[in-house]
C-alpha cells in the first residue's frame, strides 16, 4: 500500500473500486506479497511511492470464493463480467457488472469475496464488504516489528 495511508490499512477504500461504489467501503486485501505485487500493476501511482506491505490477521465466514465455479453459479456471477475493466464504464456514467455481482452477494448477507487475479493465475484477492463491525469478519493488523519494503514494485 501506498506508506502514507500505512496508519489506516484496514479503514479500506472510500473511492470507487472493481466491486465498489465510492460510497462503498471496501476492504481489498491479497493473500501474498505476489498478489500484492499483481494487484499493483494496475496501480502505478502506488508503486510510484515505494509501496510497504502491511500484513493483516482475518478471521471470516460468509465469503464467496469466486474461484469455484460451483459458487459463481450460485450467485449468479460469470467471471468474464466480474473481471472486465470497470474504469471506462464508470467514467461514461455507467455500472460495471462487479458493482451488481457485490450487490447481488450483499443483499443475502455475505461479507465479501475472494476475487482471484487477473494478472497472475493462481493468486487470489480477499474483498470485504464489512468488517469490524458486529458479526463481521475481524481484521487486525499483524504485530510485526516494522513495515516490510515491497521491494520495487
Amino acid at each position: 500500500m501506498d506508506p502514507r495511508f500505512r496508519a489506516s490499512a484496514i479503514g479500506g477504500s472510500r473511492t470507487a473500486g472493481r466491486y465498489s461504489r465510492a460510497d462503498e467501503p471496501t476492504l481489498y486485501l491479497s493473500s501474498s506479497v505476489e498478489g500484492g505485487e499483481a494487484a499493483l500493476l494496475a496501480h502505478p501511482e502506488i508503486r510510484a511511492t515505494a509501496p510497504v506491505i502491511v500484513e493483516v490477521d482475518v478471521t471470516a465466514s460468509r465469503i464467496v470464493d469466486f474461484r469455484d465455479p460451483a459458487a459463481r453459479s450460485a450467485a449468479g456471477v460469470d467471471l468474464e463480467d466480474a473481471t472486465a475493466p470497470w474504469q471506462q464504464i464508470v467514467a461514461d456514467g455507467g455500472v460495471p457488472a462487479s458493482w451488481l455481482f457485490r450487490d447481488r452477494l450483499v443483499a443475502p448477507g455475505a461479507d465479501g469475496l475472494i476475487d482471484p487475479s487477473r494478472k497472475r493465475p493462481g493468486l487470489w484477492h480477499l474483498v470485504l464488504f464489512r468488517w469490524n463491525t458486529d458479526s463481521a469478519p475481524d481484521v487486525q493488523v499483524r504485530d510485526t516489528t516494522g513495515p516490510r519494503d515491497a521491494g520495487g514494485l
